[in-house]
């Protein structure tokens, strides 16, 4: 399973938006456009397709557990 793949299940699975995840990847200290967002979630054969990267997926899942539990006291 690919970090797309992993990126697109959370989404539907949270029911998140693109402006939730840009807010979540801010809370880890990580900025990105919905734009460049919106490139993870297109098909693979699709012209302006893009992996997304380790980096990507580990701040998106940083940022998810202080948005569902708080920030660190």
């Amino acid at each position: 399973m690919s970090n797309n793949e992993v990126m697109k299940k959370l989404r539907v699975a949270l029911q998140l938006r693109d402006d939730d995840i840009v807010n979540i990847l801010k809370l880890a200290n990580f900025n990105i456009t919905r734009t460049e967002l919106s490139a993870f979630f297109r098909a693979e054969d699709h012209p302006n397709f893009k992996p997304c990267g380790d980096q990507v997926l580990r701040n998106f899942l940083n940022g998810l557990v202080i948005y569902k539990r708080g920030p660190k006291p």
